[in-house]
């Protein structure tokens, strides 16, 4: 199968190439990313590998069927960036990789968690530039502290045990509680209850229509004074303008973010010469007890391994026609 991989960066064409060789396709990579101004770079190939910040909407898959694409092979979990309905009208399939070493993600959840606590980036600068001062490093321990996970899914799960590990009470809203998890200490409770008494509240759940905007100024009242918020899912899961209110009433104390709602026209590229022109970003990078990662939390040697595995196997079902485990439907 000729695949055309569309947000190519270098660790793409390092990875897939140590996957690839136990298949048969052929991997053309593309540093742009796939929109509909870009499809017809497809011409000639039979799928598309995308990543989070491409657009395939309607438009872009109407280009997409008329290159006669068999597929769009998503190389993450999230496919809120994909159009289903208009895929499944052109008949074209969408196969995604749901579960990519969930520890990764867990453990940069953990590591926001940390710094932001301890301060250990600051201490870090303060140090090299001579300054062995203590002054307004104060931290908390986490031990004993109530954590909320909203959503406990592999990536919740994996995070969950981590903080259960820590001396955390647990606290988790899922629509679908884990039995197994309820066994390990963690206790279930509704939303409102979770948003309520954590003291750290860590987001672990896709980006839908039900999910779009859960923490906004109405599910940042019901928070503790001086609540953690960490976001390692999607940056649409926070109303960011209601973050940054929150933010400068002290009512959220530490914001920790892998993710950003427009991060697609920031993230995955050297910006360092440019003048940001997205005003909340920049808004946020003023705040001392924010700290913003740039998508990397899934960035380890193990879960490049396998999503490159998992993406390569999905094609090799569908140029098969086997039957495909993991294809997304409406």
């Amino acid at each position: 199968m000729k695949i055309a991989l569309f947000s190519s960066l270098s660790y793409d064409h390092e990875y897939f190439a140590l996957a690839a060789s136990g298949y048969t396709h052929e991997i053309n990579h593309f540093e742009t990313r796939l929109r509909a101004r870009t499809a017809y770079l497809a011409r000639g190939h039979d799928a598309v590998c995308v990543f989070v910040n491409d657009v395939v909407d309607k438009e872009c898959i109407g280009i997409l069927k008329e290159l006669d694409i068999k597929a769009i092979a998503l190389r993450c979990a999230g496919f809120n960036n994909v159009d289903l309905e208009a895929a499944s009208a052109y008949g074209i399939k969408v196969l995604r990789v749901p579960a990519y070493s969930p520890e990764s993600v867990a453990e940069h959840a953990l590591a926001l968690i940390l710094t932001l606590n301890r301060k250990t980036h600051k201490s870090y600068n303060r140090v090299r530039e001579g300054n062995f001062s203590l002054e307004r490093l104060t931290g908390f321990n986490l031990h004993g502290k109530t954590v909320g996970v909203i959503g406990t899914g592999k990536i919740g799960e994996a995070f969950a045990r981590i903080m259960l590990g820590m001396g955390c009470r647990v606290l988790a809203f899922d629509m679908y509680p884990n039995p197994a998890l309820a066994k390990e200490g963690l206790v279930y409770v509704e939303q409102n209850r979770l948003l309520k008494e954590s003291d750290i509240i860590s987001l672990h759940c896709p980006l839908t229509p039900e999910t779009h905007y859960m923490i906004n100024k109405n599910t940042l009242a019901l928070m503790k004074q001086g609540v953690m918020v960490i976001n390692t899912s999607r940056g649409a899961l926070l109303n960011t303008n209601d973050v940054i209110k929150s933010l400068k009433k002290g009512k959220v104390a530490y914001l920790g973010i892998d993710v950003y709602e427009q991060e697609e026209k920031l993230f995955f590229r050297d910006r360092s010469e440019e003048i940001l022109q997205d005003d909340q970003i920049a808004r946020l990078m003023t705040f001392p007890n924010v700290l913003i990662t740039a998508h990397q939390a899934f960035f380890t040697k193990e879960a490049l391994g396998q999503i490159a595995s998992t993406t390569l196997q999905n094609l090799r079902e569908l140029e098969e026609g086997s039957t495909l485990s993991n294809e997304v439907k409406p």
